[in-house]
């Protein structure tokens, strides 16, 4: 074994000694001794807790584990994914799995595609005062300010493509300082951007009347008929899309679609 060998090895162990390494982390004013290498809601599971709500999908999607906390001698609020972020040594830690942001309630059907609707049902989106805090606390690096800005603008495809990644987490709404709920106010917008302003897509309305017309009906019958070894033939000779197909792509044989 030479010397980079021994570098690595001693790297390695070193690394898998800091993982196994204790630090404390304060949950709801409560003091635990937790692993390091943990991210918050792990560390949570280690200390005892067990989650009945405010844990969903465990990989940053969902939006449930908004947290909040604080690092020794700093003055500034943190928010973050309890699923996302490590813990840090005397961390305090509190979770928001809902935050309790204005949504305003509304008949979809009878709304227009005008930008007035979402002003007359977020009135309060014209106290934004462009700090910026929004953005700052969105753990999907969505540019929140942009997407009032677009709001106000009135471009609401310019809010849905802007807003697209939202989870729905509420952090933005927790940093807010004039007390926007700007998820709800995007989330508006991607609503009447798809059904109102989008134009239909042909092949859905092909799909539409294809099951209508229960064009798919007898393929599914002879497909429940048959044996294990016929559907693993079928299942293999299917034509599979491409790694690199264009987005447009279809299958050559279309007689069920």
């Amino acid at each position: 074994m030479n010397a980079k060998d021994n570098q690595e090895t001693d790297l390695k162990v070193k690394t898998e000694a800091d993982k196994l390494k204790l630090i404390p982390v304060h949950v709801m004013g409560k003091r635990y001794q937790v692993p390091g290498a943990l991210t918050i809601m792990k560390a949570l599971e280690y200390a005892g807790y067990r989650f009945i709500r405010g844990c969903g999908c465990r990989g940053g999607i969902c939006g449930a584990c908004a947290t909040v906390y604080r690092k020794p001698g700093d003055y500034h609020l943190y928010v973050g994914l309890a699923c996302q972020t490590v813990v840090e040594p005397d961390m305090y830690l509190a979770q928001i799995p809902f935050y309790p942001a204005n949504r305003a309630s509304y008949d979809f059907a009878q709304l227009t595609a005008e930008p007035e609707e979402i002003f007359k049902l977020y009135p309060e989106v014209f106290r934004c005062i462009a700090c910026n805090s929004c953005t700052k606390a969105c753990p999907m690096d969505i540019p929140v300010m942009d997407v009032i800005s677009a709001v106000k603008q009135g471009d609401i495809a310019r809010v849905a493509e802007l807003s697209f990644s939202c989870i729905q987490c509420g952090l933005c709404v927790s940093r807010c300082m004039g007390e926007l709920p700007q998820y709800h106010i995007a989330q508006l917008a991607r609503r009447i951007y798809g059904s109102k302003l989008v134009p239909r897509a042909q092949h859905l309305a092909e799909a539409v009347t294809a099951a209508r017309d229960e064009k798919c009906q007898k393929m599914l019958g002879e497909l429940m008929k048959s044996d294990i070894r016929q559907l693993t033939a079928s299942y293999n000779s299917r034509e599979i899309e491409p790694e690199m197909a264009e987005e447009d792509w279809t299958p050559a044989k279309r007689d069920y679609l």
